[in-house]
């Protein structure tokens, strides 16, 4: 019997592109039954830990066409892979229980196995496919800094693009940037107002926190206002209505959308105070874009697009002079696309944005991140583009993942109640370094430089595990205190795992790719061999499931099983030659394979902690 976590992935031989294992099931199935199996048919697996063995076959697919029950087909082809196949003899034991038949698989498979693995300097790459796929993410508005809800969309997109671009997608980064509206226009009024002519040089703020000041500002200053009509009897829908500040705000949004100059100016200037600030949060974060879209460039496009619907019958104007979408008859309800006063809103700007996007690149497939909150969003927009003629519009894909909750509930960025991005990361390098100073100053030679280095990389993988480790589907709660624990699942612990590696390394000053290996394996080596092969399907899995959570859970548990291989068994002062050889290839292969898939996190490996 055997787990059904994942699928076992098998280094293959030139000929045999399932691997050598499968072939020889093949021939298996072939001699005994005279069945052709196809590579469907070999379910191959983890057994279970309470079975002796290490792979399990599932039997089942075979069971109708040999005739007999399901114990019998396990037992038959135990024996005929066992006794038979003499020439390529990897089957060295086996029990059937049931359908399933449990292999203990020689150690010559295994170090052949691990062999492969070394000289294969791109392993867990799949094969290029030659189709481009396109990921927005992060999309921020340019009246505030990033927050921690923006860090797990940044994270995940980011994340997302690498293992798509591991699993042999081409991929375009992309970022649409939210740099026009009314809430754009409430810090730009407040500053007007109250700012007198503050900037980044003058108040030494980052720009995209001295215009979030001014968003929190208008509606401090907007609250007051509407509570002084509300006194003065008037309701508090038509105090919010009619509260001057706002008035002023969706005035100054007409004049933006007319072309305005001192308002362009003004807009213009602040928003490249925000750009900049965005700039240095991004590469602090590690994240980039191949290309950014602003919904300055892009409404205009999607306006066109609704004009066109309207004239087409698609949409209908209501008396007001707004322009709205009947949805009723698929199953959803009306969607303003233009307001009364001609000004555009999201949809308009996405029904655009994704316009020029296939004008641009040959896209296969286009991947909103996107938070949960906006799943009726995307069904709205497939639906709008389906009807505009675009046939890209049914292949949308919305890669929607809850949000970040706080012990004391949610963020509101116009409350000024969010957990800024770059307080944050500052926060968690600085928890790095307090934390492992002790460490740190063991370590022979370290500079200061090299120290707030270390720091740097603990912190932010730190962060970024313990937000990725989580299913994107579910909300969760961050804990900066949980996450750079040094033991647990957490970054720092795996990234500790992978300096105690080089550091093993080092201390060997000799070559690890010799060819004196020992032949034969204790149970924890075989494991970690065995931990290794399943990478390539962790990444697959991965891919087709856009799960960064899936490759976390891989880290950890190969680190962990690597671990318990380090504390039970010698590497460096292993009297045997070959036992050393193989160890130290052995614990190399674990330390690349650690790299390359938190790299796919975007989470850097110290060398030394």
């Amino acid at each position: 019997m055997s787990e059904t976590i994942h699928t076992i992935s098998l280094p293959s031989r030139e000929g045999q592109g399932v691997g050598l294992l499968a072939h020889l099931i093949k021939a298996a199935v072939k001699a005994l039954y005279g069945i052709e199996a196809d590579d469907k048919q070999i379910q191959l697996q983890k057994t279970r830990p309470e079975f002796e063995g290490n792979i399990t076959l599932v039997v089942f697919p075979f069971v109708k066409l040999a005739r007999k029950a399901p114990a019998q087909v396990a037992e038959e082809i135990g024996r005929y892979l066992n006794e038979q196949i003499v020439n390529e003899k990897i089957v060295n034991g086996f029990n059937a229980v049931q359908g399933f038949l449990n292999m203990s698989i020689a150690p010559s498979f295994w170090i052949e196995q691990l062999e492969a693995i070394a000289a294969d300097a791109n392993y867990g790459q799949q094969p290029e496919r030659n189709q481009l796929m396109m990921v927005e993410y992060s999309s921020p508005n340019t009246n505030k800094p990033l927050h921690l809800g923006h860090v797990r969309n940044n994270l995940l997109g980011s994340s997302i693009a690498r293992i798509q671009e591991a699993n042999g997608w081409k991929v375009v980064k992309t970022n649409i940037v939210n740099d026009r509206g009314i809430h754009i226009c409430k810090s730009m009024l407040a500053w007007l107002r109250f700012g007198n002519g503050e900037t980044p040089e003058s108040s030494g703020k980052k720009g995209d926190h001295l215009i979030g000041d001014y968003y929190v500002r208008f509606d401090q200053e907007y609250r007051k206002e509407v509570k002084a009509l509300v006194e003065k009897g008037m309701s508090e829908d038509d105090a919010k209505r009619e509260a001057p500040l706002m008035k002023e705000a969706q005035a100054m949004l007409l004049k933006w959308e007319q072309g305005d100059k001192d308002v362009r100016d003004l807009w213009a200037k602040m928003n490249s105070w925000v750009y900049a600030g965005f700039d240095e949060t991004y590469k602090m974060m590690g994240v980039s874009f191949d290309k950014i879209y602003y919904e300055s460039n892009t409404y205009l496009e999607g306006k066109q697009e609704v004009e066109r619907g309207l004239k087409e019958g698609l949409f209908y104007r209501r008396e007001d002079g707004s322009v709205w979408a009947d949805l009723t008859g698929d199953g959803l309800d009306e969607k303003l696309l233009l307001r009364s006063d001609g000004t555009s809103v999201y949809m308009t700007q996405d029904i655009g944005t994704a316009k020029l996007r296939y004008q641009d690149y040959p896209i296969d497939k286009m991947v909103y991140v996107v938070g949960n909150e906006q799943e009726y969003h995307f069904k709205v927009l497939s639906l709008l583009l389906d009807k505009l003629g675009f046939p890209f519009g049914k292949e949308l894909v919305h890669f929607s993942y809850g949000m970040v909750e706080l012990p004391n509930g949610k963020m509101k960025s116009r409350e000024g109640t969010v957990v800024d991005a770059d307080d944050l990361m500052a926060q968690m390098i600085a928890d790095a370094k307090d934390i492992s100073k002790d460490k740190v100053n063991t370590l022979p030679d370290v500079t200061e430089a090299e120290a707030n280095e270390i720091a740097r990389k603990v912190g932010l993988g730190a962060l970024k595990y313990f937000i990725l480790k989580v299913d994107p589907r579910k909300n969760m709660l961050f804990n900066p205190e949980e996450s750079i624990d040094f033991n647990g699942n957490t970054g720092p612990f795996i990234q500790y795992t992978y300096a105690r590696i080089q550091s093993v390394l080092r201390k060997a000053a000799a070559r690890i790719d010799q060819p004196d290996l020992a032949d034969s394996l204790n149970d924890k080596e075989t494991a970690l061999i065995q931990r290794l092969t399943d990478y390539p399907a962790a990444v697959k899995q991965a891919g087709d499931e856009f799960s960064p959570a899936v490759l976390c859970n891989y880290a950890y548990a190969l680190a962990q099983e690597f671990n318990s291989f380090y504390h039970d068994y010698s590497i460096l002062n292993e009297a045997d030659e070959a036992n050393r050889n193989l160890r130290l290839l052995l614990s190399a292969e674990v330390a690349k394979v650690l790299k390359h898939c938190m790299s796919l996190l975007g989470i850097e490996m110290p060398d030394r902690m």
